[in-house]
């Protein structure tokens, strides 16, 4: 009955939203441009306000209760220009889940925090040296092993420093970043010896006007109750993981464009000699229906995972980093990065200008029987350790829809993941269901 009642809820709430959109006020971006203009662009403010109410079913695919909440997170930005090459910015975001009671989780509540707290020094916009350090919301590539998942109702931050040198043509750059880990209560901080630090190179048209990064990232982790959950008595809770990998991204024949990205990995996971490697490649094309835009899009992706578990010497499961996973295991966010073999589409149809209907379609299978299936944050949810269980994991359809009117946009969709044998013979077999609408005001 509560799932019913969470559905019902949601539909007045959607039914509502256009209503509710009709105003012709907008004193927010007056408010913007009126800042902009009276301080010649030197002070800048950015503002979003944003509610989600999702029912979600099936939880850990039967293991944990169902979830009917509302979710709301309010972002007051500021950004000052003090000379032509040196920008310092800083955010406040309100998180908050009244709904969930007192003992919400860290996860999707931090009321009053420091979101962003940076400076940036570029002495020319284009070319030549810059740095920028604090505390920022970052993404680099398509956000597939350093992200900010947006989606969520917090957002991860990073305290970081970074250099680079870029040319017309390249961006060479160094970088250290380490997630900040959110105490309520408390000014949320990142947890020492957890980070990732390297080199991320672009070079812009390459060939055929095509975008290449190259990438060499260490991941070190030294805590207790780290990666491997072990103690740091013996050692186990330590991590030293390489990443060496490449994205390129840009058009293909017969209209369409393409991404692909693979990395390898080596290195030490607790007592373990790692090595890993994960995959993904997409087509991408753009037709007219009906005199308006249908975006189409097919991927693979592939993480490995250990072939025997119980092997303590070698580790062979892919490390996704700090990843940002929303939409790129379907819309329910259930999976990861890590011990998979993913096939998806998209389809996304713009009715009008305005408002556009997505499809998305998703199938999953382990890459090792024997490893695990792991959660958008890289933690196991179910493992058949002599692989009886079988590879295949489920599918799930995703159907959702937004609409744009002004700076407000609403949307509201739908997700349903059919569990495969392994997920029925690892877990109770219940089938996640997700419903949700939101509406949004950003400047």
């Amino acid at each position: 009955m509560r799932g019913r009642a969470g559905v019902g809820f949601i539909l007045l709430v959607l039914s509502m939203l256009p209503r509710a959109a009709a105003q012709d006020w907008d004193w927010g971006a007056r408010l913007a441009e009126g800042l902009r203009n009276r301080t010649d662009g030197a002070w800048s403010i950015e503002f979003e306000q944003r509610e989600r109410y999702e029912n979600r079913t099936g939880n850990g695919f039967g293991k944990d209760p169902d979830l009917f909440t509302g979710l709301a997170r309010t972002r007051i930005g500021v950004t000052w220009r003090a000379r032509r090459w040196i920008k310092i910015s800083g955010m406040m975001q309100d998180a908050r889940a009244p709904w969930y009671g007192p003992n919400a989780p860290n996860t999707v509540r931090d009321p009053f925090g420091l979101h962003e707290a940076y400076i940036e020094v570029r002495p020319d916009e284009k070319t030549g040296f810059g740095l920028s350090a604090g505390r920022r919301m970052l993404n680099y590539g398509e956000g597939r092993l350093i992200g900010t998942p947006d989606w969520s109702n917090l957002s991860r931050t990073y305290d970081h420093g970074r250099a680079w040198f870029a040319t017309r043509r390249a961006r060479l750059e160094a970088l250290v970043v380490s997630p900040v880990k959110i105490r309520i209560g408390d000014f949320s901080r990142p947890v020492p010896g957890d980070r990732v630090w390297g080199m991320y190179n672009s070079f812009a048209d390459l060939f055929r006007h095509s975008l290449a990064e190259v990438y060499l990232l260490r991941h070190d982790q030294n805590r207790p109750g780290g990666f491997t959950g072990g103690s740091a008595a013996n050692g186990t809770d330590r991590l030293g993981v390489n990443t060496l990998g490449f994205r390129l991204a840009g058009p293909a024949a017969w209209g369409t464009t393409y991404s692909v990205e693979g990395a390898a990995q080596n290195g030490m996971v607790g007592p373990a000699h790692h090595r890993a490697e994960a995959w993904f490649s997409a087509l991408r094309r753009q037709w007219t229906a009906g005199g308006r835009e249908l975006h189409a899009s097919l991927e693979y992706k592939f993480a490995s995972g250990a072939r025997n578990p119980q092997d303590a010497s070698l580790s062979r499961t892919f490390d996704q980093l700090y990843a940002a996973n929303h939409d790129k295991f379907g819309h329910e966010d259930l999976l990861g990065w890590r011990n998979l073999h993913n096939l998806r589409s998209l389809e996304s149809y713009n009715v009008t200008r305005s408002f556009a209907v997505n499809f998305m379609y998703d199938q999953f299978w382990l890459a090792s029987a024997r490893d695990g299936l792991y959660n958008s944050s890289g933690k196991i949810i179910a493992q058949s350790v002599n692989g009886t269980a079988g590879r295949h994991v489920g599918q799930e359809a995703d159907v959702f829809a937004t609409w744009k009117h002004g700076h407000f946009t609403f949307g509201a969709g739908y997700g349903n993941f059919a569990p495969g044998r392994f997920v029925r013979m690892t877990t109770p077999g219940v089938g996640p269901t997700y419903v949700y609408v939101f509406h949004t005001y950003a400047l």
